[in-house]
């Protein structure tokens, strides 16, 4: 391929630029409107039920947060609290056709709309207009703020504000798009400034992250076409810019790397991208692989939210696999040594030149010298590091521990849930069948307000219903105790699902009802994620594994790399535990630990980061394989390998580590957990694994690295150039029995 992009470079250029363009004009033109993302289990099912109604949309309902100060007497004798709340609902009142079922407490009919202590008042009201009030929901909602903060100013003694499902949504949304937008001008610039380093010439530079950029933006395309049949939320956007960046600068500094090292060893610039399609792009294409295989483990799962995800990152790397067998060659054979041009004063000439890592090749010799010392060493110093782990809490955070305090609307809904538990955040029983409407599902309901009159606090009034769809559906509200995701409310969850529920509604034949909710939700999520996870894990571990073999013709290569990579995990598992479960560096990195790691996090670095740091193994590897294959022992061809490879490989960590560190920036704490795991995985796998590790392992084998048991014979092999020859055991056999000379074989590949 790689040949044919260098001859036909008009064609695979300009093909490729095509194929991007029109992928991403033709996704934005046509958009996304597929189905819509289900939580998995019994919330997952009550989604479904009202999709079912005819009716998956309800009037996004609002509060109004009054709250006298301490000391005030409460709701029945504070006259000026009295006042504020029917101000409050005049301004409402006066948005006729912009919001409706405003809701205003009095002292003789408080309605469950004022605190146990009668210091805290809610006025609700909902969104009208079209679209069951969402499109004009931001609107409303600004002009909704506007009045109330009028109000507010004539009220100065007292504490007045919004939240609800269109204000908070709005706020949330908005704090994410100044966040990405942020990362997104970060990260390039950030990227440049690295490979300028590296390659100390601007055009060199920007052939990668134009290569990540293209990738990045034809695979947006994909997924956006993709959300018309599959569910697709937003976070599978944020996932594939993070790892386009990351794959495709990394592919691409690999080739290009390996060219200009062979043009520099005095072959043309048709014989270097030969020899370099042979070996870095090999390479690239088993790494791409073993990316994408670790990434389709998540389809495993069943979870909606994972298949966005997964189509996207999948897309995105082997997009850009493509675009390194194909837009590149073309690039650099166009090129030429012009690759080279636009030289920065003092780092351009030092930067062309190769050379081998004097560090690494120094680290290197003294861990072969003495394997077992300085791999059980770093063996023990990973363990020690994953050892937090052990006591890793699965949790999700509320939106308060979500966002910063930064985001008025957060402040304002915990607020709201210090003073009425469970109100903004209620558990949503969705019941239908023949039964809803009759008396007995009236006395169903009677019975279930009996069961939180006997819950002890943990689940609360107002029990309320509403009729959605042709009718034949219903939804009870029932709030729950405690912030919406502590242990409280997951108590109130279980004791709602197992004991209220079936002892009233559960009673009636014809009714069926699941329960969902922000609460609901995740504590789904998590169960679901608990008895998947295993299965995910089992399939990357064995596909990876087939792969490993496949392209290395060995037992112990896979083995190692296996090993080696779920101890990088584990030691980034460990540093997340202890920083955001155990709250060190919380001031540092802005955030306020809620005791636990958000559930998705684990399983998702697992398999992504099992990929991703697939690239420098398989590059060192194919390096230090090389050498063998030119007849030099294990441990000159290990240590030559790792130190020939050290520069772009740091390179290529530094580059990943900058766009995840991005990350551990935004206010987001998911992305905040998500970039600092799996900064530190590939900052422990490109130097203690690499170079300590790896080469310890390798010494320790000696040739018996390179051999391949007869019963594993039967896996394919990827055509290659020749394999290490080692004597071959009486059950062993030998990855290949190449005669052809380098040369030919190159051109062979």
């Amino acid at each position: 391929m790689a040949a044919w992009s260098a001859r036909r470079r008009k064609t695979a250029l300009f093909g490729w630029l095509l194929f991007v363009v029109l992928t991403f004009v033709v996704g934005a033109a046509v958009g996304g409107k597929g189905p819509q993302n289900h939580d998995p289990g019994e919330s997952g099912r009550a989604q479904v039920m009202v999709e079912e109604a005819g009716d998956d949309t309800r009037p996004p309902s609002e509060n109004i947060l009054v709250q006298a100060r301490d000391g005030s007497p409460g709701f029945r004798s504070d006259t000026a609290l009295q006042q504020a709340v029917q101000d409050v609902g005049t301004a409402l009142r006066g948005l006729t056709g912009k919001v409706s079922d405003v809701v205003v407490p009095t002292p003789a009919e408080p309605g469950g709309l004022v605190s146990a202590d009668g210091r805290s008042v809610l006025v609700t009201f909902s969104l009208a207009g079209p679209g069951h009030g969402w499109d004009n929901a931001a609107g409303v909602v600004e002009e909704t703020q506007r009045r109330i903060a009028r109000v507010a100013e004539d009220h100065k003694g007292l504490k007045i504000v919004q939240a609800g499902d269109a204000s908070v949504d709005f706020a949330v949304e908005q704090a994410t798009s100044e966040d990405f937008g942020t990362a997104e001008l970060t990260s390039i610039p950030l990227t440049l400034a690295i490979l300028l380093v590296v390659f100390g010439a601007l055009i060199a530079a920007g052939i990668p992250l134009l290569l990540a950029v293209t990738a990045v933006l034809a695979s947006m395309g994909l997924l956006t076409l993709a959300a018309n049949w599959l569910p697709v939320n937003d976070t599978a956007s944020s996932v594939v810019l993070l790892v386009g960046m990351a794959v495709g600068v990394d592919y691409t500094l690999f080739y290009l790397r390996r060219e200009r090292e062979e043009r520099l060893a005095g072959r043309d610039t048709e014989q270097a991208l030969r020899v370099t399609a042979a070996t870095s792009g090999r390479a690239v294409v088993i790494s791409g692989l073993t990316v994408a295989v670790s990434m389709a483990g998540l389809f495993l799962t069943g979870i909606d939210t994972f298949t966005g995800m997964a189509v996207g990152t999948i897309a995105v790397v082997l997009l850009a696999v493509v675009g390194s067998l194909t837009a590149l060659p073309a690039v650099l054979s166009m090129l030429g040594p012009k690759v080279d041009g636009l030289r920065l004063p003092w780092i351009g000439r030092r930067r062309a030149e190769p050379r081998e890592s004097r560090v690494w090749t120094a680290v290197v010799t003294q861990v072969v010298r003495r394997p077992l010392l300085w791999g059980g060493a770093a063996v023990a110093a990973l363990v020690l590091a994953a050892l937090p782990a052990a006591g890793m809490r699965l949790a999700d955070p509320g939106l308060q521990e979500r966002f910063p305090d930064s985001v008025p609307e957060i402040s304002h809904l915990v607020a709201i849930q210090e003073a009425f538990p469970g109100k903004p955040a209620p558990a949503q029983v969705v019941v239908t069948g023949d039964a809803v409407g009759t008396g007995a599902f009236d006395k169903a309901v009677t019975a279930l307000r009996e069961q939180v009159a006997k819950s002890g606090g943990a689940l609360a009034e107002p029990v309320r219903t509403a009729e959605i769809g042709d009718g034949g559906t219903v939804v009870v509200t029932v709030p729950l105790a405690g912030t919406g995701n502590d242990a409280k409310s997951l108590k109130a969850l279980e004791l709602l699902r197992e004991e209220a529920l079936p002892r009233s509604l559960g009673e009636v034949d014809g009714l069926r009802y699941a329960v969902t909710g922000q609460t609901a939700g995740p504590a789904d999520m998590a169960a679901a994620l608990d008895s998947r996870t295993p299965v995910v894990f089992a399939f990357v571990l064995i596909f990876a594994f087939l792969l490993l073999v496949s392209a290395f013709r060995s037992l112990a290569i896979p083995l190692v790399s296996i090993a080696l990579n779920v101890l990088s995990i584990g030691a980034a598992y460990g540093v997340v535990t202890l920083i955001f479960q155990d709250g060190h560096l919380s001031g540092l990195l802005g955030f306020e630990s809620y005791g636990g790691i958000i559930s998705w996090l684990p399983l998702f670095m697992f398999v992504i980061l099992f990929g991703l740091s697939m690239d420098y193994h398989v590059f060192i590897l194919s390096r230090i394989r090389e050498l063998r294959m030119d007849g030099a022992d294990t441990s000159t061809a290990v240590t030559r390998g790792i130190g020939g490879s050290a520069g772009v490989v740091t390179s290529a960590a530094v580059v990943m580590i900058a766009v995840f560190s991005i990350f551990a920036t935004l206010s987001m704490l998911d992305y905040k957990m998500l970039g600092i795991g799996m900064a530190v995985a590939i900052l422990v796998d490109a130097t203690l694994v690499r170079g300590v590790l790896l080469p310890a392992a390798l010494a320790l084998l000696g040739d018996r690295s390179w051999r391949l048991p007869r019963a594993l014979a039967w896996i394919p092999a990827v055509a290659a150039e020749k394999t290490p020859q080692p004597p071959a055991g009486p059950e062993e056999v030998a990855p290949d029995s190449g005669t052809e000379d380098r040369t030919k074989d190159v051109e062979r590949v």
